[in-house]
């Protein structure tokens, strides 16, 4: 244990311990993978850490190896919302916990660092998120290849829900509400598009429209936890995945609702005319807009466009030569690797590489598709061909993460 460390108090070690962990948590940290940095964290600060992660919290059980067993023992519950992805701030946190182990930072200037992050987002920043929803959906759909009405308004009502989303935050009584506001703004827009301007492509807009909302990241975690023996957490993960599509589905039925109530019955099409440079500048705004959403710093934003952009074109070039699975296994094997490889090059978290680059390959669009599909027609039978591409997405994302870390292993856990 550095110098820096022992002259800190047992009390002070394990209240940044915990301050880490938290933001760790919030920052959309895996739990394999916060487990394993809070581990690592804690032996070089001098104290024995055992943590349990899950979806909702952290328990911290520390003890001083210098003390006899048991004389030291200490437990801290820290009760947590579920983490989003903030590439930036898990990047800063990062770098504040090697200094503060390495004895360049004490463990008060941690965590004066670390709640220097909490400062207030300026306007800008928020206009920006609010950008970029728009052009994630207007992206995704121009990627879906759909002509330029439905494009159009898929990048409307992502704007619109980016605005929602920033407007629900200041409410928080309209929080476990706002999955399925957005998805009944969602459909009652693109409802009266299609009934008063012209036909679309109606569930795929709806959809593209709520990719930002979409829990394919959190269905591969899950999945990714409960192959890592991280039971509990995967379970609740994957359950609240669940729960998300099943709030988008009826968000956007009750919009289907409504319509049918005041006699809208808007004429459905299925049309994807676009030429191939639709589909590579589409790939091109997306890139950028999951960079903004992402959090990611201005100066990642090459690094974390290259990686969206090289997941989708191995997964298109390996998917057109070999089936759509064997696509998605090499590009999220070859994104892990890179990952890892930029973490022991850069010494930074391999995430700034490893999330952008599958967030386009995850199956939330499938899933709440086959259950709309499902769920419109009232017949199982129709939804089942969706959702086993959902399972086959899945084995195929997990075996490319599993063997990417086989390929270049991880230096860092983050």
């Amino acid at each position: 244990m550095l110098e820096s460390a022992t002259s800190a108090t047992y009390a002070q070690r394990i209240a940044f311990v915990c301050e880490m962990a938290g933001r760790l948590h919030s920052y959309g940290t895996t739990a394999q993978r916060l487990e394993g940095a809070v581990v690592a964290l804690s032996q070089q600060l001098g104290l024995d850490c055992e943590p349990w992660s899950n979806p909702t919290g952290v328990i911290l059980s520390f003890s001083d190896p210098t003390r006899p067993l048991g004389a030291s023992d200490t437990t801290r519950v820290i009760r947590l919302p579920p983490g989003e992805n903030d590439l930036h701030k898990l990047s800063e946190a990062d770098r504040i916990a090697d200094a503060v182990a390495a004895g360049s930072m004490s463990i008060a200037e941690g965590h004066t660092a670390l709640r220097q992050l909490d400062r207030t987002p300026s306007r800008r920043w928020r206009a920006m998120q609010i950008l970029a929803s728009g052009l994630a959906s207007g992206a995704v759909a121009g990627l879906w290849r759909l002509p330029w009405l439905d494009i159009t308004t898929a990048g409307l009502i992502g704007l619109l829900i980016g605005v929602l989303a920033l407007t629900i935050e200041r409410r928080p009584q309209f929080k476990e509400a706002s999955d399925a506001l957005s998805a009944l703004v969602a459909g009652l827009v693109a409802i009266l598009v299609g009934n008063f301007i012209a036909p679309l492509n109606l569930n795929t807009v709806i959809i593209a429209s709520l990719i930002v909302l979409l829990p394919g990241m959190a269905l591969t975690n899950a999945v990714n936890e409960l192959t890592s023996q991280h039971l509990v957490s995967g379970t609740a993960r994957f359950a609240g995945a669940l729960a998300t599509i099943l709030k988008l589905t009826v968000g956007s039925l009750i919009a289907v609702t409504l319509a049918q109530l005041v006699g809208m019955y808007p004429e459905v099409r299925a049309l994807r005319p676009q030429q191939d440079w639709v589909e590579w500048g589409a790939l091109l705004v997306a890139a950028f807009a999951f960079a903004v959403l992402f959090r990611a710093h201005r100066r990642d934003y090459p690094w974390v466009m290259a990686a969206a952009i090289t997941g989708y074109l191995i997964s298109r070039v390996a998917g057109q030569a070999w089936g759509s699975p064997v696509g998605i296994f090499l590009s999220a094997l070859v994104l892990t690797a890179g990952g890892n490889a930029f973490a022991r090059w850069a010494n930074r978290p391999g995430a700034l590489i490893r999330v952008p680059g599958i967030i386009m390959l995850v199956p939330g669009s499938t899933s709440l598709r086959g259950l709309m599909t499902m769920v419109q027609q009232q017949d199982v039978g129709v939804g089942e061909p969706a959702l086993l591409t959902v399972v086959n997405i899945v084995m195929a994302l997990i075996a490319g993460l599993l063997f990417g870390n086989l390929v270049i292993s991880a230096r860092k856990n983050l």
